[in-house]
C-alpha cells in the first residue's frame, strides 16, 4: 500500500495544536486595512484580536488559499512520497477554499486527491486531520479513513455565541439573517454550525451572558446518554473559560476538553468575543 498524505486548512486551527508536521496545513490570507498576512505564519490570534479590539472599524477580510497554491502542495506531497491524497477543508458553505481544492485535484493526472468537506469549521477539522494521519501511519486505506471522517462528520456537534452580529453579517456568514436585520446589532445570539456546515440562528437572546447561559443547558441536554470529547473556542476571552473547561472535565460523558483559538481567518468573520462550545463522539 501507498503512503498516504493528509493536509487540512488553516480554518482547522491546527497551527495551536501539536501535531504531527507531516500533516499540511494551506492557509488563507488575511486582509487588515491595506495590508495582507498569512493566517498564522503573518499574525497570531492574539495579535489579531489585539488588534481589532482596540480598532473596532478596522476593515478586515479574508481570501481563501488560491487553486495554484493549494495545487503546488499537492506536488510537494507527491514528491516527498505521497501516493494519495486526503484533503480537509472547511464547509463549502462558508468558505470556497473546498472548491479551490477540488479544482488543484483536477489539474493533476496520476494522483488520486479525495478532498473532504469537513461541513464544519475549527476543532472538527483539526481532529479530521489528527485521526486521517493517525490511520495513515497505522496502514489503513483511504477507503478507511474516509469511512472515519463520515462518521466524525456525523457525529458532531458546534455552538457559538457573539458579542456581535457585525462580523457575520458583513461577511455574509449568517445563513438565516433575513428577517431580523432592523435589530440585528442588539442581539447576542445563539447560534450552531448545522448538519449542512451552516452558521444559522437557533435562539435569539439580549444578552452574552444568557446566550452562554442557553449553550451550556443546550449542551448538556444533547450530550447526556453520549460519550464525547469537548472543546471550547475561544477569541480575545481565553481566561473566561478555564472555570468552564474544568466543570466540563468534571462531567461523566466527558473525556478531555480542549480549550484552542479561533484562528484570525475565522475570527474574521466571527468577532471578538465570540465563543464556541463543541463535541465529538467517542
Amino acid at each position: 500500500m501507498g503512503k498516504i498524505g493528509v493536509a487540512v486548512c488553516g480554518n482547522s486551527g491546527l497551527d495551536y495544536i501539536v501535531h504531527d508536521k507531516e500533516i499540511r496545513i494551506f492557509r488563507s490570507q488575511l486582509l487588515m486595512g491595506d495590508k495582507e498576512y498569512e493566517d498564522y505564519v503573518e499574525i497570531s490570534a492574539d495579535e489579531f484580536y489585539d488588534r481589532i479590539t482596540k480598532d473596532p472599524d478596522l476593515d478586515v477580510r479574508t481570501t481563501q488559499t488560491s487553486t495554484g497554491t493549494i495545487l503546488e502542495m499537492y506536488k510537494d506531497m507527491i514528491a516527498s512520497g505521497c501516493d494519495e491524497l486526503i484533503i480537509v477543508t472547511i464547509s463549502k458553505h462558508l468558505s470556497g477554499t473546498y472548491q479551490n481544492a477540488v479544482l488543484a485535484a483536477k489539474m493533476l493526472e496520476d494522483t488520486v486527491v479525495h478532498v473532504f468537506d469537513s461541513q464544519s469549521v475549527s476543532y472538527i477539522e483539526a481532529f479530521m486531520a489528527l485521526t486521517a494521519k493517525k490511520m495513515a501511519d497505522e496502514g489503513r486505506s483511504s477507503a478507511e479513513i474516509l469511512t472515519k471522517l463520515e462518521w466524525i462528520r456525523e457525529h458532531n456537534h458546534i455552538y457559538v455565541t457573539v458579542d456581535t452580529l457585525k462580523y457575520l453579517v458583513k461577511n455574509g456568514r449568517l445563513s438565516n439573517a433575513a428577517g431580523f436585520f432592523g435589530t440585528l446589532l442588539k442581539l447576542k445570539p445563539l447560534l450552531e454550525v448545522s448538519k449542512e456546515g451552516k452558521v444559522v440562528t437557533l435562539e435569539k437572546i439580549r444578552t452574552t451572558p444568557k446566550a452562554r447561559e442557553l449553550m451550556l443547558q443546550k449542551f448538556y441536554d444533547e450530550i447526556k446518554d453520549k460519550k464525547i470529547d469537548a472543546f471550547i473556542a475561544y477569541t480575545n476571552n481565553m481566561d473566561e473559560f478555564f472555570d468552564l473547561q474544568e466543570e466540563l472535565e468534571n462531567n461523566e460523558h466527558i473525556g478531555e476538553v480542549k480549550l484552542i483559538p479561533l484562528t484570525p481567518v475565522v475570527g474574521c468573520h466571527a468577532g471578538p468575543g465570540t465563543m464556541a462550545l463543541g463535541y465529538i463522539e467517542k
